[in-house]
C-alpha cells in the first residue's frame, strides 16, 4: 500500500502536466488566415530599424516598442473583427480575452508614465521630450475605461453585445491608433537629441540596459498567465523577412512555457489570438466558429429533409 501510495504521489505531477498540455496552445488547430485578419482596422507599425537599418540604442529602443505596440494593435483588431460575431458558447471566453487586451493596455501605459519615460528624460537631461506623448496618452483613456466598465459591469456572458463594443472601441479608435504610431516616431527621434549618449560610451550602455531591463519587466509584471500568452499569442514572427522570428530574446524552452503552460490556465481565451503557438497569423476564431456551425446546420437540414 506505501508503495502504492508512493508511486500516486510521485505521479501527480506527471497527471497535471498532462492535464495541462492538453489545454495548450501548440494543441490548438491553426488554419491560415482567409477572412479578415488582425492587421486591420488599425494600421500595424514598421519598426524603424527594418525600414532604416540604424542600430543606435534609440531606433533600437523604438523598434521594440513598435514589436510590443504591434501585438497590442493586432489584439484590438482580432477583437474588433470577432465581437460582433462571436458565438453565445464563446461570449464567456472572448470577454476574458478581451479584458487581458485593457490589462494589457493599461499596464502597459501606467509602466511608461512611471518608470520609462522618467527613466529617458533623466538621460536626456530633459523633461519635455514626453509632452506630446502625455497629451496622446489623455485622448484615449476614457474610452479606454469605457471599454473595461462595459465587460466587467455585464451581468453574465450572455448579455455581451459586440455592437455595444464595437461603439465603444470606435470612440477612442482613432487617437489610440495615432498615439501608437507617433510614440515610435518620438523615441526614434531622440537619436539627434543634443544630450543623446554617444556610441559606445558608458551613458550609451546604460541607457541599452535601460530599454533592455524594462522592455524584459513589462509585459511579465502584468501578468504571467494572460498577459504575457495575450502577448506571445498576437506577436506575428513572419514580419519583416522573418527579422523577428527570435523575439523577444529568451530561451526557446521558456518561451514556448510561456505559451504554451502560462496559456494553459485560460486555454480558452487564446483560441481568439491572431497568431498561433508558433508565432503564424492565423484564421480568427470566430469565422471559424461561425462556418463550423453553419455546416452542422446545413448538414441537420439535410438530414431532416431526408424523406
Amino acid at each position: 500500500m506505501d508503495s502504492f501510495k508512493t508511486r500516486f504521489v510521485l505521479s501527480i505531477p506527471f497527471i497535471v502536466l498532462g492535464f495541462m498540455l492538453t489545454r495548450a496552445p501548440f494543441m490548438m488547430t491553426s488554419v491560415a488566415p482567409s477572412q479578415p485578419w488582425a492587421d486591420s482596422p488599425l494600421k500595424l507599425i514598421t519598426t524603424p530599424q527594418f525600414e532604416t537599418k540604424k542600430t543606435d540604442i534609440f531606433t533600437s529602443g523604438a523598434t521594440h516598442m513598435a514589436l510590443l505596440h504591434n501585438s497590442i494593435l493586432r489584439g484590438y483588431n482580432s477583437i474588433y473583427h470577432q465581437a460582433p460575431i462571436v458565438l453565445e458558447k464563446d461570449k464567456a471566453d472572448f470577454v476574458g480575452y478581451c479584458l487581458t487586451w485593457f490589462k494589457f493596455v493599461k499596464s502597459h501605459h501606467d509602466d511608461e508614465e512611471n518608470t520609462l519615460f522618467t527613466k529617458i528624460e533623466e538621460l536626456l537631461k530633459d523633461t519635455s521630450v514626453f509632452d506630446e506623448t502625455h497629451n496622446e496618452h489623455e485622448s484615449f483613456l476614457t474610452g479606454l475605461a469605457d471599454f473595461e466598465k462595459y465587460l466587467t459591469g455585464l451581468r453574465g456572458p450572455a448579455d455581451f453585445s459586440g455592437q455595444e463594443l464595437l461603439r465603444i472601441m470606435k470612440s477612442f479608435q482613432e487617437p489610440f491608433e495615432q498615439h501608437f504610431h507617433r510614440e515610435i516616431a518620438t523615441i526614434s527621434r531622440f537619436s539627434n537629441h543634443p544630450n543623446a549618449p554617444k556610441p559606445g560610451t558608458p551613458e550609451s550602455d546604460a541607457a541599452a540596459a535601460t530599454f533592455k531591463a524594462w522592455g524584459k519587466s513589462t509585459v511579465t509584471k502584468a501578468g504571467v498567465i494572460d498577459v504575457v500568452p495575450f502577448f506571445l499569442l498576437n506577436l506575428d514572427r513572419t514580419v519583416e523577412d522573418g527579422m523577428w522570428a527570435n523575439w523577444p530574446p529568451m530561451p526557446a524552452p521558456i518561451k514556448w512555457g510561456l505559451i504554451n503552460l502560462a496559456g494553459a490556465w485560460h486555454f480558452g481565451w487564446w483560441r481568439f489570438s491572431s497568431c498561433d503557438a508558433a508565432g503564424r497569423p492565423q484564421e480568427l476564431w470566430a469565422y471559424r466558429a461561425v462556418e463550423k456551425n453553419t455546416s452542422r446546420d446545413q448538414e441537420a437540414k439535410a438530414q431532416n429533409d431526408i424523406p
